[in-house]
């Protein structure tokens, strides 16, 4: 099931928001914990994120900047600050779509929706990643590919979520080790290398030895369109 992560101080509209977004099959929750937004967000791992820029403490263009280091997730804003400027600023912050309150709820439905469909795949109301045919089932914690699969640990996923995301580009060890554990200040660069190399052997499973490449010095990618050639 879809998971939507709402950051919204107003409880009725978050209330509102929530009730709606059940009633259509979603896996909606709202952040009780202001102080811990991405303590919340590592745990729970949404699929999308709605978020206001009035809250306690910091507002959603800070929160908006700090899932941005270590998240694709496509964001909403929810936001009676909108003025030209509010809407820049949000899509400058890494924002993909803002929506103005007051607001209905059925035109913050179809946003919704049409932002879901844009970023991921669907099999009824389960977002999946795709890339060359290999399906990354995010509810599951399990990759597809050719009528085989195999469990994913839950750090398995968020490296391979990233790397989904991201279509092939590289992406530097810091960024996943973000993902990951949030702060990698404190993480040894071998405990990633570590959870790649369990990961790259699970894939061997499915004959994907080098589906996963790595950039040295930097980080890691997926296989390029044209040197996709899975193993024999």
């Amino acid at each position: 099931m879809v998971k939507i992560m709402i950051i919204e101080d107003d409880l009725v509209i978050a209330s509102s928001l929530q009730e709606e977004l059940t009633k259509w099959q979603y896996d909606a929750f709202h952040v009780t914990d202001f102080n811990g937004v991405m303590d919340t967000f590592t745990h729970e791992a949404p699929q999308l994120v709605l978020i206001d820029i009035k809250l306690p403490y910091f507002n959603g263009y800070y929160w908006c900047t700090e899932i941005r280091k270590i998240s694709q997730v496509p964001i909403i804003f929810i936001s009676s600050q909108s003025e030209q400027m509010d809407i820049v600023m949000a899509i400058q912050m890494g924002a993909d779509d803002f929506i103005s309150k007051p607001f209905d709820l059925t035109v913050a439905l179809a946003k919704i929706q049409a932002l879901l469909r844009r970023t991921y795949d669907f099999t009824g109301n389960d977002a999946y990643l795709s890339y060359q045919k290999v399906y990354l089932k995010i509810s599951e914690l399990k990759i597809h590919y050719q009528d085989q699969e195999v469990e994913l640990t839950k750090n398995e996923m968020k490296i391979l979520e990233v790397l989904f995301l991201q279509k092939g580009a590289f992406v530097s060890r810091e960024a996943i080790m973000m993902k990951l554990w949030e702060n990698d200040s404190f993480i040894d660069d071998n405990t990633l290398a570590v959870n790649i190399n369990r990961l790259r052997k699970k894939l061997a499973e499915l004959n994907l030895t080098s589906f996963i490449v790595t950039k040295k010095g930097y980080g890691y990618g997926l296989q390029k369109d044209d040197d996709f050639i899975e193993s024999n």
